[in-house]
């Protein structure tokens, strides 16, 4: 065998090697992003399509937020793409217990981590969250999204409709993922709210 032949190929393995290593390591597109970096604080969980953030089961206003993300084309469903999700609780505050670490000092613990699956479909079970007790913000969901070849961003946070307290200065423009403002539902005694993502749409230098 030609010892050239075997150098090249050789060399081409170990490019492509570093070159996938490369595609593979975490990178946040999109922009400044303070707290994403809490979309890898899951720890060594075992992440689902589905995931219930605590205090759920004794929640007055319980809340159900579901839907599909999409690959970019808008039609393929996204398989392993991790979705992070925090909010404040109906008093409108981040809580904690004063134990946390990271990230969670800040986004507090009523927060949950998902893997999608082959049909891209996710779903959390957490509480309608509450404005910010100084009326300065509206109720909100902040989403924060991981793809599987290591491109991490925010998205638009989601936002109800009807909501007094907002305006077009809490909105993304263009939306990031989706349009961010939901229709607050009611289903099986529960709020619902259905919200579909587009894997980079909206998002700078996403390519």
């Amino acid at each position: 065998m030609d010892f050239r032949i075997v150098v090249f190929g050789i060399s081409f393995l170990l490019f492509s090697c570093v070159q996938s290593q490369e595609q593979n390591k975490p990178r946040l597109v999109g922009g400044p992003c303070e707290g994403c970096e809490a979309v890898f604080e899951y720890g060594d969980r075992d992440l689902k399509p589905v995931d219930t953030l605590p205090e759920f089961a004794s929640a007055e206003n319980k809340l159900k937020i579901t839907g599909t993300i999409y690959e970019a084309d808008g039609e393929t469903p996204a398989e392993n793409v991790v979705l992070y999700i925090h909010h404040t609780n109906a008093e409108g505050i981040y809580p904690t217990k004063g134990d946390e670490k990271g990230w969670a000092k800040r986004h507090g613990y009523l927060r949950g981590w998902i893997k999608t699956g082959k049909d891209g479909r996710y779903t959390f079970y957490t509480q309608v969250p509450g404005s910010y007790p100084d009326g300065t913000n509206p109720a909100h969901i902040h989403p924060i999204i991981m793809e599987p070849y290591g491109k991490y961003y925010y998205l638009s946070a989601y936002f109800f409709k009807g909501d007094p307290l907002l305006t077009e200065d809490h909105m993304e423009d263009p939306p990031r993922g989706s349009d961010g403002v939901v229709n607050l539902k009611e289903n099986d005694g529960m709020a619902l709210i259905e919200r579909d993502f587009i894997l980079g749409k909206g998002v700078p230098d996403h390519q």
